[in-house]
């Protein structure tokens, strides 16, 4: 999490945009709005639900889905603790509790030490169960720049209470030091029992560091880990917006796949993802490059976006992977184009290309019954979202362009034809699209599946996801 500055997420003085639901109200989805002034003030914390997300990781327990996120709030400040909420459907979700009353006595004091003052507000926190444990990693961080730390507590169940087992990872105001910034964790676990860390925000990229299996601290003492992601060049020197690793190692594809936030969180946030063999990779692109090298990489499979008839989503990174059933989802946080300081929770499903690559779906996961689609169903207007990146001049200017991805309407006629041109043609074999541009030049292979449509409040609609040829994510919504 890039909250490097102060008040990450707030935002006072603002006039309310909706209404306090009443306590006992029925459960709507249509009552999930993208905004809520309303209810943002510390008093209606039990009304947040999906509201007030930023960095959010999610663990299994029993019937319920628990999100861990960073202490951030719209128009308020809010006591540190990181905050936790539960849902059963992974829609409807419940304000349950923050997992500390203060911040954590063992990664303050090494802030205090060091000769810093802690932030009142943990940072981007990650969550997993082993055996009948629950780890939770924190971050903590301070107004000197570098000087943050990782800590672990444990519990038995995801409600806590939760006990502090010590600093993970640490980074100190050093800049003749080579490093990253020790916040943003997330943990896999190899098939043979290994516990790999990877963290980072800024400065010297992303690192990996080998776990003590039992007990969830460092396996060496002091150990820092190494770099295993970096980005490229802007203004001659490398670009340090990058931050925000999760990992999961996926059985069926047997490899490791690395998401990583790019840009600022506010505005221009997305998400790319590379794949290694091994925790320690190295982890290569869409084109095979080691993202371990001074260059932007791709895919970038979820970026800022606006479909038609609305306002649009931006910082839409900082993502949570997780399974259910054999399907991945991706969680992360939204902020809507008509106030960035608002923060929901998006939960998104994954599926996988043929040849083993993520991609997200375009909207927001409302479980919608999947049924069989047959290809007279496709015949008409789609809006279409192709996700490139657009490269701003100079590190301010990305700061506050959101870069959204706007949609454009094709039209996939009976024929075979798109948009009525012979040079572009679209085929389909049930749930894989294949769009062909300029004769071919250009193949988009995308997925179909129902999905709401939330821009319109429709309960179900058809909508796309994939890559070209080229590694670009293309997604698509059934007018």
């Amino acid at each position: 999490m890039s909250c490097l500055l102060a008040g990450c997420g707030k935002k006072a003085g603002i006039a309310p945009l909706d209404t306090v639901p009443p306590a006992d109200s029925t459960f709507d989805v249509n009552s999930i709005n993208d905004t809520y002034a309303a209810i943002a003030p510390f008093t209606y914390y039990t009304h947040w639900g999906p509201y007030n997300v930023h960095d959010p990781s999610i663990v299994k327990s029993g019937e319920y889905y628990y999100c861990f996120s960073t202490d951030a709030a719209y128009g308020t400040t809010v006591k540190p603790g990181i905050q936790i909420r539960r849902s059963k459907d992974l829609v409807q979700w419940q304000f349950v509790s923050w997992a500390f009353n203060a911040l954590p006595a063992k990664g303050a004091a090494y802030i205090t030490q060091a000769g810093g003052t802690p932030f009142q507000s943990l940072w981007a926190p990650y969550v997993l169960q082993v055996n009948n444990q629950y780890r939770l990693y924190y971050s903590l961080s301070s107004a000197l720049l570098r000087l943050s730390v990782i800590g672990l507590a444990t519990a038995a169940t995801p409600e806590g209470p939760w006990t502090e087992q010590g600093v993970v990872v640490s980074s100190r105001n050093d800049f003749a030091v080579t490093q990253t910034n020790a916040i943003d964790p997330t943990v896999v676990v190899t098939p043979q029992g290994e516990h790999w860390l990877y963290y980072g925000s800024a400065f010297d990229g992303i690192y990996v560091l080998q776990l003590d299996a039992a007990t969830g601290l460092p396996a060496t003492t002091g150990d820092k880990g190494k770099r295993i992601a970096q980005r490229g060049f802007t203004n001659g020197i490398v670009n340090g917006n990058i931050e925000g690793p999760e990992i999961i190692y996926n059985a069926s594809q047997n490899k490791y796949y690395l998401f990583i936030a790019y840009d600022w969180l506010e505005t221009k946030y997305n998400v790319r993802v590379a794949r290694s063999a091994t925790p320690q990779g190295p982890f290569l692109d869409f084109n095979g490059n080691d993202i371990n090298n001074e260059a932007d990489d791709y895919p970038m499979i979820l970026a800022p976006y606006q479909f038609q008839g609305h306002g649009g989503w931006q910082g839409v990174s900082h993502c949570a992977v997780f399974e259910k059933d054999g399907q991945y989802f991706m969680a992360h946080q939204g902020r809507p184009s008509i106030d960035k300081f608002f923060m929901d929770l998006h939960i998104r499903k994954i599926y996988w290309t043929p040849d083993g690559w993520p991609v997200v779906s375009p909207e927001r996961y409302a479980n919608v019954p999947q049924t069989a689609i047959a290809q007279t169903e496709l015949t008409g207007e789609w809006e279409q979202i192709v996700l490139g990146y657009k490269v701003v001049p100079g590190y301010a200017a990305e700061q506050v362009n959101a870069d959204l991805q706007i949609a454009t309407t094709i039209t996939l006629h009976a024929d075979g034809t798109i948009n009525g041109s012979a040079a572009n043609t679209w085929s389909y074999a049930a749930p894989w699209l294949e769009l062909k541009w300029n004769n071919g030049a250009y193949t988009d292979k995308v997925y179909v599946s129902h999905e709401r449509d939330w821009e319109n409040k429709k309960s179900s609609t058809l909508v796309y996801s994939g890559l070209s040829n080229a590694g670009i994510a293309t997604w698509g919504k059934k007018r």
